[in-house]
């Protein structure tokens, strides 16, 4: 468990079973009286390949910091979802904000055909054929990637429906 390294002791970090990967990272600036006070905003996608996918988002006086940050909001707001022979189910749309995205199904060995953040969250979900479309004027990565995961939880809710029916 504990490692000697000098005269000091490591623990040894365990391997996660999520990957992650940061999508966006911001400076950020509060005004107060003597100057600028500068923090970072990071956004977090994280996933395991298996059908679980969430998104953070979080402050810190450094990077690193508001990666970890976010990255512990995104393992907060998992979503579990059904992936069908690679794909999803059905075509569903998703909605936050001012973003909108549209996912469709798609065929073996189509790949994944979907732009930027959204793109890596249902790459991190595990979901290896689906077109997808970014409608709209947007280019806010954060409001894309929360479209996205809008998206697939509708996903979720249409066969948690479909199933109490049976």
């Amino acid at each position: 468990m504990f490692k000697k390294s000098g005269r000091k002791f490591q623990t040894k970090r365990e391997k996660s079973e999520f990957d992650q990967k940061t999508l966006d990272i911001r400076r950020v600036t509060r005004v107060v009286a003597g100057g600028k006070r500068f923090r970072f905003r990071a956004t977090v996608v994280l996933g395991d390949h298996k059908g679980r996918v969430g998104v953070g988002v979080d402050k810190g006086a450094d990077t690193s910091e508001a990666i970890e940050k976010a990255a512990r909001a995104a393992k907060k707001h998992l979503i579990i979802i059904t992936i069908k022979n690679g794909t999803i189910p059905y075509e569903v749309i998703g909605k936050f904000s001012s973003a909108k995205v549209i996912l469709k199904p798609a065929g073996e060995g189509h790949g994944i055909v979907a732009g930027g953040p959204v793109r890596v969250v249902v790459g991190l979900a595990g979901i290896t054929n689906i077109t997808s479309k970014i409608l709209g004027t947007t280019t806010n990565k954060l409001n894309n990637a929360r479209a996205a995961i809008e998206a697939l939880k509708k996903l979720k809710m249409k066969s948690e429906k479909s199933k109490i029916k049976e």
